[in-house]
Parts: structure tokens; sequence; C-alpha cells
């Protein structure tokens, strides 16, 4: 595929994060951009906002006349999230479109640049929008393709006028394996997405691959303790590039980078939690590793405000406090939950948590009942299906049933803001990957007006 000769793109699934970057990405280059997805949200309004054309409805009607036929300048990207019984999928594939995987056309346009790619099954998202705007804001530039939405740019997809693209590599589907990057980045390898790889050694199969597609002369970083050849980074005495001294000033955590040949003292990071801190350590490694300065990028990531969803505060008042987070696996509900109280030991710690996907739930009940019996008051959603038919005996109820902790329910969404209406709680956390992002404003607003 000849990036050059596409003029017009249908995204089936457009309202996923990596495939909306796709979105904004071919929109800037001028190409006639349209696309489905079943849900409106925030997102897709901000794309039809700029001129982007999307349909809610898998039907054939909605789809632009120039779709009408198959055209050597027109492209299908599609999610595989998608259902296969999907009518508008089904047509592409039928009629004989070029039609190609977000990550697959994420390969295409990052060969033949200079790619740092960042994979794990936590952390990526926050580690490679970090060494993205470290780059941007050192006016060292790159182009970034990114999971979430970066508080400094309020995108996903930044733009640069070089030749250097920083992009998430996503393990489900094993689609970063499209990906050859110059500097790769693996920050975890826990068990997850057991229904694309059964287990986990098979997990880490696929990570191994991802880390032997490195370039000739490339170099990897990866978490000290992980079975992999590369330089270690973590908040240790033992690293290769090393988070020394941490320590809580005020609302931001503070701590000192020290690698074989540099040392920069006293860096400011409004991210909380240890986990973030070794997420901006490798990102400091690269930024070095380029050359570029040490006191700007210690500029750069003292005025790094973060991801969405992404230990995102929402109220910070004397009376109330809400942060809304995107975890939605043991692990990441562990690093979130450590950093709230370790900024706020003294307050009782109010929990809405909404499972995501039955064969998660499944696979990790024990440690996420684990995880959420530390919480004070727990409020459990329902599962959130996303592309999953139920599994019998699988649901809250039966994942509440295994936790210890006295103080804790399954909620309906209207009972969540009930409950918040009566109890007025002064330290509130919502967690979860689905659609528990619906209740932040209503939350908000409770809260707020409380």
């Amino acid at each position: 595929m000849e990036l050059s000769k596409i003029n017009n793109v249908y995204f089936v699934g457009i309202g996923g994060i990596g495939m909306s970057a796709l979105a904004r990405y071919f929109a800037k280059r001028g190409c006639a951009v349209s696309g489905y997805d079943k849900t409106k949200t925030k997102l897709t309004e901000n794309l039809e906002r700029e001129g982007i054309s999307i349909s809610y409805t898998d039907d054939l009607e909605t789809l632009p006349t120039k779709f009408a036929t198959k055209s050597d300048d027109a492209l299908v990207v599609y999610t595989p999230a998608i259902p296969k019984s999907s009518v508008i999928l089904n047509y592409f594939i039928d009629n004989g479109f070029s039609l190609k995987k977000r990550s697959e056309v994420l390969g295409i346009i990052s060969k033949g640049m200079f790619c740092i790619a960042v994979a794990g099954t936590h952390g990526k998202t926050t580690t490679s929008s970090i060494v993205a705007h470290i780059l941007k804001d050192t006016g060292y530039d790159c182009t970034a393709f990114l999971g979430g939405i970066t508080t400094n740019y309020n995108s996903n997809v930044l733009f640069g006028n070089n030749n250097v693209v920083v992009v998430e590599a996503d393990e489900y589907d094993r689609s970063f394996l499209t990906l050859h990057p110059d500097i790769a980045v693996i920050t975890s390898m826990d068990a997850d997405h057991l229904d694309i790889y059964g287990d986990k050694s098979h997990l880490e199969d696929s990570f191994h691959l991802f880390a032997s597609q490195l370039k000739s002369g490339g170099k990897i970083y990866n978490h000290e303790g992980l079975p992999i050849k590369g330089t270690t980074y973590a908040a240790s005495t033992t690293a290769d590039a090393k988070a020394e001294n941490i320590r809580v000033e005020g609302s931001k955590f503070v701590f000192d980078y020290k690698d074989a040949t540099s040392n920069i003292k006293n860096i400011s990071l409004m991210l909380p939690g240890k986990h973030n801190v070794e997420n901006t350590t490798v990102a400091i490694a690269i930024a070095l590793q380029l050359g570029i300065d040490a006191e700007k990028v210690k500029q750069a990531v003292a005025n790094f405000k973060g991801v969405k969803r992404r230990f995102e505060y929402i109220v910070n008042n004397d009376k109330q406090i809400y942060i809304d987070d995107y975890a939605h696996h043991p692990e990441e509900l562990r690093a979130c939950f450590d950093a709230v109280k370790q900024l706020y030991p003294t307050k009782k710690l109010t929990v809405v948590f909404q499972p995501h996907l039955f064969t998660r739930t499944r696979d990790f009940a024990t440690e996420f009942a684990k995880v959420l019996s530390t919480v004070d008051d727990l409020m459990l959603l329902d599962i959130y299906p996303a592309r999953e038919l139920p599994i019998e005996g699988i649901d809250s109820p039966y994942l509440l049933s295994k936790m210890t902790s006295i103080n804790k329910n399954v909620y309906t969404k209207h009972q969540v803001i009930e409950h918040i209406k009566s109890n007025k709680p002064e330290l509130i956390l919502t967690v979860g990957a689905g659609d528990i992002d619906t209740l932040i404003e209503p939350i908000k607003n409770t809260l707020t007006n409380a």
C-alpha cells in the first residue's frame, strides 16, 4: 500500500482510541475520512467536529457514495473488536476492497521512519505519551500515535516535522508484530488477553518476537525483572537506568534519575505512584540517548500533565477528591490504589469499579478479589462485555463473593449516584475500561452540587 495514492479512508470501528488517531492522521493528510461505530461518544463527537463523517448504524445505506464500488484510492481500516457479523465489514470483504487492520496501517506509516515503540500489558499509554511529550516540549519533535488523550495536547495523535515516530505497540491480537522499531520499550509482561494467548507463556513468546523485530543497531529498554535482554530500568539500585530518592512533596512525586553517564536531581512529576516514576525513568533514558539536554528533559517532565483517564483529577478541593483511572487489570488496580494511598493516607477510599470482559474476570477473579478487598467502600458495576458473549457463572456477584471486605455491593449506575449523594465520600475513585466514563460527569455534578 502506497500512502500517497490513498484519497478516501473508511474506518470500521472509528471510535476506538487507536482507530481515531489514525483517522485524524489521514484527515491531516488531506484524505476524505469517514467511518462507523456503534456508539456515539465524546471522542466521536470531536472527530465529527473535525470534519470526519461518522455513522452509528451498521447499514450499507450509510456508506459514502465513494465506497459504492472498489477503487484504487480507497482504503478500509478495521479493528478486530468489530463483530465478524458486521454488515458493513462484510460488504467491504465481499467486494474486494483493500482492507487493513489498524496495526497493519500503523506498521506501514512507521516503516522508513525512526520508530520508538512502547509495548507492555500495563503502562504503555502513559510511557509513550511521556516520551512523545519530552520530544515535543524540548523541540526535538516527533509524530506520535497514542492510546489515550494527552492532556497537554488534547489529542491522541501528534504531528511532527521530522522522521521520528512514537507509537504505542499493542499486544492484543499480536498487533505489535507489524512494527520494526529503532527503540523498543517493554514495560510489563503480566498475564492478560488469555482469550487470545491461552496462557502466559504464549503471551511472553509474543513479546520475545516483538523484541526480535528491533532494527539492526536498535536498542531495547525493559523493566527490570522481565525475561528480556535489554537495558533495564526501574526504581531500584540495580537497574541500568534508575529512579532514586523517590518522595512525595505536596501533590507531586519527586525523584532523582541516574544511569552510567547521567545524574539528574529533583525531577518533579505531576503523575503519582512508583509505576509512573518508572514510566518516566525510561522516557528520560530514551531522551538522553537521543542527545536531548538533561535540563530540558527535566523541565519537560515537570510540565507533563498526564493522559485522560490515567489518574485524572475530576474534583480536587478541600472537601472532596475524585480521581478517574483506566485501570482494568489486577496489577493496574494495585498500582493505582497504592498511589492514592500514598497521596492520601488518612482518607477513606471509595471505589467504583467496572470489570472489563467476562474472560478477564474469569481468568483473574482471585487476583481482582484480593486487590479490591483493600479499599474501604466498593461499588461494583456489572461486567462490561465489549466484544464478548456472557460466560455462565461469571458475573459481578460471583466476583463480589470472593472478596473479604465488608463494605461491598453490586450497584447500577443510578445506584452509584444515589450512594454518592447520600454518603458524600471524601475520596472517590472510578476505575475500568468499559463505559464507566459515562459516570464521570454525573459523579462530578453530584459532588460539586452537594
